[in-house]
């Protein structure tokens, strides 16, 4: 079943409220859990004594860094230890969609930095207490529909596996970022726009397992379940790290407006109030972090150089008021990652197609069946 609501709280902004005053907002919309994708002092104080949960993010930037014993060391200290017990960090994220960024080189640090990460805890008695994962895009899938044929990608099988005995070795989430907008966007007119949306549907039926999918995102996480278990890694816990749908985006952005956005966070969270479990997984424990994107500046999306707005309205204090983004990239973080250097914009997804008959979208990534045969 889906057990708690999650924020993601970026800080890339000209109008944010103080990390103070964004307590209250996350509450009233009863998230018990929130995820940086940094280690911001001033967020982390700020929550001291407050319950909240959070996830705490070390940026790709850094991952070779932790190599060092002594720099994971330093890292762990400064970021995690130094806020503990009073603010309640449960988990660290190693970089963002590492295995999709088709860096060979980063790729081969990840393990690594999870491991130098996770060595750090054990040195200062805090892994019961706080667990190590990365979050990965769905592009990590070289089929996802229909769900129950899940598998992830030929090329990343290797270091998925790698990672996979990572999280069966210390009890670690397996982290995936999911966004049914995507296939909408990509696809207006084959994606049927309530299914994305929770509204109400006909749904889907997996012809294989004969379950029936009345949304997307369980479709979505149904597939990583799926793959999951064809690697023979049936019990490693899942979360979804991200989700969301853009309040604002360019022309071409099919559907990204506040109205859509509203629907598609308020049922998540709907959803979430209803501990509905998936059909592949009824009784599974699943969190959902919902997107709120923070960036700088104050005008529209530009295709070229921005991406979507994705907001619950945290940077005005008010839950149904939509943020606007430009493409001003981040600020340099401190040499260790612990500044807010925001988080990795979500770009616009390529849609082709293939012989299965299905959407593929980033390398790939299969999230819809089409209604007319493939070319």
């Amino acid at each position: 079943m889906v057990a708690a609501v999650g924020i993601n709280y970026g800080q890339i902004a000209n109008n944010l409220p103080s990390p103070e005053n964004v307590f209250p907002l996350v509450r009233s919309i009863g998230a018990t859990k929130v995820k940086l994708y940094d280690a911001d002092p001033r967020v982390l104080k700020a929550f001291a004594n407050t319950n909240v949960e959070f996830i705490v993010g070390l940026g790709n930037e850094f991952l070779s860094k932790m190599r060092d014993p002594n720099n994971a060391q330093t890292w762990v200290e400064t970021n995690v230890q130094s806020y503990l017990p009073a603010t309640k960090i449960t988990c660290i994220t190693i970089g963002n969609e590492v295995l999709t960024f088709n860096d060979t080189s980063l790729s081969n640090d990840l393990l690594p930095a999870m491991q130098g990460i996770h060595n750090a805890l054990v040195s200062l008695n805090l892994d019961k207490q706080v667990s190590v994962t990365t979050a990965h895009s769905l592009a990590i899938l070289e089929k996802s529909y229909p769900p129950s044929s899940g598998t992830f990608r030929k090329d990343l099988t290797g270091c998925i596996t790698q990672v996979l005995n990572f999280h069966v070795k210390t009890g670690s989430p397996f982290l995936i970022n999911a966004y049914p907008y995507f296939a909408y966007k990509s696809n207006p007119k084959q994606v049927p726009i309530d299914f994305v949306l929770f509204q109400p549907n006909s749904g889907i039926v997996d012809p294989v397992s004969n379950l029936h999918y009345d949304n997307m995102l369980f479709a979505q996480i149904d597939a990583v379940y799926s793959a999951l278990a064809s690697l023979g890694f049936k019990k490693v816990p899942l979360q979804i790290s991200e989700t969301g749908w853009p309040s604002k985006g360019d022309e071409d952005e099919a559907g990204a407006n506040l109205d859509n956005a509203k629907k598609y966070n308020s049922n998540v969270i709907k959803l979430i109030a209803q501990k509905k479990g998936t059909p592949l997984k009824p009784n599974c424990e699943l969190n959902i972090y919902v997107l709120d994107r923070h960036r700088r500046g104050t005008t529209a999306c530009s295709s070229q150089t921005e991406s979507p707005a994705y907001s619950l309205g945290l940077a005005g204090g008010n839950i149904s008021t939509p943020t606007t983004t430009t493409g001003t990239p981040p600020s340099a973080a401190s040499p260790l990652g612990t500044s807010s250097a925001g988080y990795m914009s979500i770009s616009s997804a390529m849609t082709q197609f293939g012989s299965h008959g299905c959407v593929h979208l980033d390398s790939k990534q299969y999230l819809f069946p089409c209604k007319e045969k493939c070319v």
